[in-house]
């Protein structure tokens, strides 16, 4: 049998060797995964509801062990990966709330002896392919609401977070969801190859533009529900009648939180030009003040890149920026040390020219440019082939509006960013994928309604 080694993205260190799948084993597992999910639909909804409400129980008991199991894997500071799981119960509370409601029969017309109705039944067997950044909210957000509609789930966590993926399915199975029906598959690229190999009804995915096409490639002449999360290059507006401290901090978080390893991570900022260098300057303080040091340390802000391959792409931006004009004020480099690290990095003086404010950092780097007006910075923030968020900072809310409104994204905010609710849909335009997850349609988006024509005798 093939293995999975996994590294501590801290230390360069070997923390675990995993039995990796192969064509065989996925296969089989499908075959199982077929089998069993009929029987797992047939259960009462809340028998289902039951069991994420013990997997619930089992999150908050361990979170402390299952908190220290992410960050090892993936460098995320310890703080975060707790911020993490306990971000994660909200939004089970959310699903075992809604699910019933949002998947009842609905009798739309009674007339004449004639009746309609339309339920909703489970797509089948999904696959889900997940990623390593957000690998409870990621991996659950699609694991959970599949369970619950009676889905059978064949769930690939990345290789960049095998051993969270393997906690997710453990506390599934302990909690009275059988193994057949939620099967982790461990491994890298040829493991999801073989999953989209079988002949599955969904396939629900979350990861780079690059793998997103290949994906959708795969499936597309199978005509199965296909739902994919891209990521963006999200920009964020600061208007002239802004507290230039408070949005310096809230953007400032919004850039280097999970060390700017996240989908919604500000990536890009227009500043007024009236408050352009005041905002810099508060910037800049701000990010200064982010510790970078040990993931498991409790006052670290900034941790481990969790893939290598990605200190190269920062590297890449920041000189094209810099040789392109760009003034760097902060970072800019490597850490020293084992392990893959990068510096907050800020630079200024950037446009549309360069990598940095084109194509996706995904790391603790940012580019601020001064625009002249709101029709600038609107026309700037457009200028993209991503879509997934968008923010404006301004004391006007029907400014924020009217902006807002204008710009191509699944998600705005008003003097917030990085934000993720349960309650509303998770999803992008462009190159920021398709379909959605969280709200109601997210629970929807597991199930395919029947049409009943109903005519009494």
């Amino acid at each position: 049998m093939s293995r999975l080694a996994v590294h501590d993205p801290a230390t360069g260190e070997r923390i675990a060797d995993l039995p990796a799948d192969d064509e065989a084993s996925v296969q089989a597992s499908y075959q199982a995964a077929r089998a069993a999910q009929p029987a797992w639909a047939a259960r009462p909804l809340a028998e289902r509801k039951a069991c994420i409400a013990r997997f619930q129980e089992a999150v908050v008991r361990e979170t402390e062990a299952l908190a220290v199991t992410m960050t090892r894997e993936t460098g995320k500071p310890i703080r975060i990966s707790r911020n993490e799981l306990k971000g994660l119960l909200p939004r089970i509370d959310f699903f075992l709330g809604m699910v019933e409601p949002v998947t009842a029969a609905e009798q739309v017309f009674d007339e004449a002896g004639m009746r309609e109705v339309i339920q909703h039944e489970p797509l089948g067997v999904v696959a889900n392919i997940s990623a390593w950044n957000y690998p409870w909210f990621v991996g659950c957000n699609v694991i959970l609401p599949a369970l619950l509609t009676g889905n059978a789930v064949l769930y690939k966590p990345s290789e960049y977070a095998p051993m969270t993926g393997l906690e997710i399915t453990r506390l599934l199975h302990a909690s009275g969801v059988p193994p057949d029906v939620m099967a982790c598959l461990v491994g890298a690229g040829p493991v999801g190859a073989a999953l989209l190999a079988q002949p599955v009804d969904g396939v629900f995915f979350t990861g780079s533009h690059a793998t997103g096409q290949r994906i959708a490639q795969a499936v597309g002449t199978r005509f199965v529900r296909l739902q994919l999360e891209l990521g963006g290059k999200d920009p964020s507006y600061v208007c002239d009648d802004v507290d230039v401290r408070a949005t310096a901090e809230s953007l400032a978080d919004g850039a280097m939180y999970n060390t700017g390893q996240s989908c919604c991570a500000v990536e890009r900022i227009y500043v007024h030009e009236k408050v352009h260098d005041a905002f810099v300057e508060a910037f800049v303080a701000t990010v200064k003040g982010f510790r970078r040091g040990d993931p498991m340390s409790e006052d670290t802000y900034i941790g481990a890149i969790t893939r290598a391959p990605q200190l190269e792409v920062l590297e890449a931006q920041v000189a094209d920026a810099v040789a392109k004009g760009a003034h760097l004020l902060t970072g800019g480099g490597r850490g020293a040390g084992p392990g893959h690290w990068f510096e907050a990095t800020v630079l200024s003086h950037v446009d549309h020219r360069m990598e940095l404010m084109r194509e996706e950092s995904f790391g603790p780097v940012i580019g601020i440019q001064k625009v002249a007006d709101d029709e600038e910075a609107v026309r700037l923030m457009n200028d993209t082939r991503y879509g997934l968020t968008a923010g404006v900072y301004t004391r006007d809310e029907q400014r924020a509006k009217r902006l807002l409104s204008q710009v191509h994204a699944g998600s705005v905010y008003w003097n917030c960013c990085d934000r993720v609710s349960p309650r509303l849909p998770w999803s992008g335009v462009g190159d920021s994928g398709v379909g959605l997850t969280l709200s109601s349609y997210g629970i929807q988006a597991f199930t395919r309604p029947k049409a009943w024509h109903l005519r009494s005798a």
